[in-house]
């Protein structure tokens, strides 16, 4: 099994979901970054679960960086995140249940790859419970980029019909502070009455025994032009490798995205011109990247999340050990949706690839230079 990422920021993770604990161990950082510990509580608190929106099982998602960290900075070596499970209800996924195979889950494919021997109780290495040591580290990169004057922000553009208000996506101050406005909101959308509307559609959804899905759109104000690469490690490929590591991710457009196939290229190009003594474009409809490499226009993209599939209605499925098909309820704790919970996750995986990338063009001492000047 293969959990790590990276070229020049790299991170692997380990643990499962049920049990002793969790983590992440990153490599690449330079040394003498102070490290914000509360900020990165603050970010992992955007991912717990609270109220009747989430699973009823609350981790406390406290953290101690074991190794590369020392007074108040980095050293320069490993840095290592542990995260200790407290909340298991292990009794949910014994063998036997385990047999019988959750639609939409990873049990079959699991299955298939591991021999039967992977973990499965809640859903092991595959579960969404992994997204925490993901943001602890995200948090980290974030704390990089907002000292080099990058800022990144997620919100729930769609959950089922209602819509959010789309971010500014030429004018970035409007956008940076549409993306401060969003930094500690619980549920995260621009206007707080879309975001309620969708609460009760969550709600709605969560009585009946179902799930939600939806689209999150997130931007990045700040990057520089000429960052990233042509073909293999384009700034798309880099981050769509990321956000569909993340559990229930299912698609990821830029910009226009899938809108450029309803476009002739007279509607679709986005025209140059000076801004502020600075080469800008008077659309983004690109999303900021031309060429797999950043123009200095804001980083646009949105991904959608589809529908927990751990539902408490019947389902069809089969028992992998008798090879017959039979019914299933699911029983235990579980989301009847994410999207509020994996915003921060998608800020996370890409503060992550950013740096990567961002370390790739200026080197490691890049990430400490803010720092230690």
């Amino acid at each position: 099994m293969k959990s790590s990422f990276g070229t020049h920021l790299n991170l692997s993770l380990f643990g499962e979901s049920h049990g002793q604990a969790i983590g992440v161990v990153i490599q690449g950082l330079g040394a003498g970054i102070p490290l914000d510990l509360d900020y990165i509580r603050s970010r992992m608190e955007l991912r717990r679960a609270k109220g009747g929106i989430s699973t009823q099982r609350h981790e406390g998602d406290t953290f101690q960086i074991i190794s590369g960290f020392f007074e108040g900075r980095t050293t320069g070596t490993p840095l290592c995140i542990f995260i200790p499970n407290t909340d298991q209800h292990s009794a949910d996924y014994n063998r036997e249940r385990a047999a019988v195979l959750r639609p939409s889950h990873a049990d079959y494919t699991a299955y298939e790859k591991y021999g039967g021997y992977q973990d499965p109780r809640g859903g092991g290495h595959f579960s969404g419970r992994l997204t925490a040591p993901i943001v602890a580290a995200g948090a980290i990169c974030q704390q990089i980029l907002k000292a080099n004057g990058i800022q990144i922000g997620t919100h729930i553009i769609r959950c089922r019909t209602v819509r959010d208000s789309w971010f500014s996506s030429i004018d970035e101050n409007a956008l940076r502070e549409e993306i401060a406005a969003l930094e500690y909101r619980e549920f995260p959308t621009l206007s707080e009455e879309r975001g309620r509307q969708m609460r009760e559609l969550i709600l709605a959804a969560a009585s009946q025994g179902d799930s939600l899905g939806g689209v999150l759109e997130t931007a990045v104000c700040g990057i520089p032009a000429g960052v990233g690469e042509p073909f293999f490690d384009s700034v798309e490929s880099v981050l769509s490798h990321l956000i569909f590591s993340i559990p229930a991710v299912k698609g990821i457009e830029f910009g226009m995205g899938f809108g450029f196939g309803e476009r002739s290229g007279s509607e679709a190009n986005d025209p140059f011109t000076i801004r502020e003594g600075k080469i800008r474009t008077k659309t983004n409809f690109n999303g900021g990247v031309n060429g797999g490499i950043t123009n200095g226009m804001p980083i646009i993209f949105k991904t959608v999340v589809k529908p927990t599939p751990s539902i408490g209605q019947p389902q069809e499925t089969v028992n992998i050990n008798t090879m017959e098909e039979t019914a299933l309820t699911i029983q235990g704790r579980h989301d009847p949706a994410i999207l509020h919970r994996a915003r921060v996750v998608v800020d996370s995986m890409t503060a992550i690839g950013l740096c990567d990338l961002l370390i790739e063009r200026q080197g490691t001492a890049w990430t400490s230079q803010k720092f230690t000047d």
